[in-house]
């Protein structure tokens, strides 16, 4: 017995939100027709007609689609969430250069250095499963190589981190990972 007072009210409250569904769905009323434009007299001779004004339109309309102009700040479109190397770079199509220049930092490991000519080249391999032999100045994707010792290379990346004070950061690679650095 206590459950039809509960399925009356639940049935008046599904009467309540289909009529206001229904008074929703109604078409709004026409708008008023437009007024007849005046006609304009004809010009007499000996005088220049006066350019024809087109009456206003009304408001402008705004052009289709719409552009961001972050003039200086952040996007707030960007997710926070995504952060470091991943911004820019996922976003601008995927298609990096071959080689050497298609690889950020993250993605290479020091494997050996060679003495040659009075300064060091090292080895590198990459994500690619490549190896590539480099010197100081080459570059990355996202930096150049600073320096090479005969234990570890010096990387200055360029950081794209929206939240990051500093713009660039120096990231050494070491020829054998430490215990810390290892896990």
């Amino acid at each position: 017995m206590r459950l039809m007072p509960r399925l009356c009210s639940l049935a008046s409250a599904v009467v309540l939100a289909t009529s206001s569904l229904a008074a929703a769905q109604q078409p709004a009323p026409a708008a008023a027709p437009a007024p007849a434009p005046v006609p304009t007299p004809a010009p007499t001779a000996g005088t220049t007609p006066a350019p024809a004004t087109t009456p206003a339109a009304g408001p402008q309309l705004e052009p289709q689609g719409y552009t961001y102009d972050p003039q200086g700040r952040r996007d707030p479109f960007v997710s926070l969430l995504r952060r470091g190397s991943d911004i820019g770079r996922s976003s601008a199509g995927g298609i990096r250069p071959p080689g050497l220049g298609g690889l950020e930092t993250s993605e290479v490991t020091l494997k050996g250095t060679i003495a040659s000519k009075g300064s060091y080249v090292g080895i590198l391999q990459g994500s690619d499963q490549k190896t590539y032999i480099v010197k100081a100045g080459d570059k990355l994707l996202d930096g150049t190589i600073r320096t090479i010792t005969p234990d570890s290379m010096v990387i200055t990346q360029q950081v794209t981190d929206p939240l990051s004070l500093e713009k660039q950061r120096e990231v050494r690679k070491p020829l054998r990972p430490t215990t810390e650095e290892a896990k």
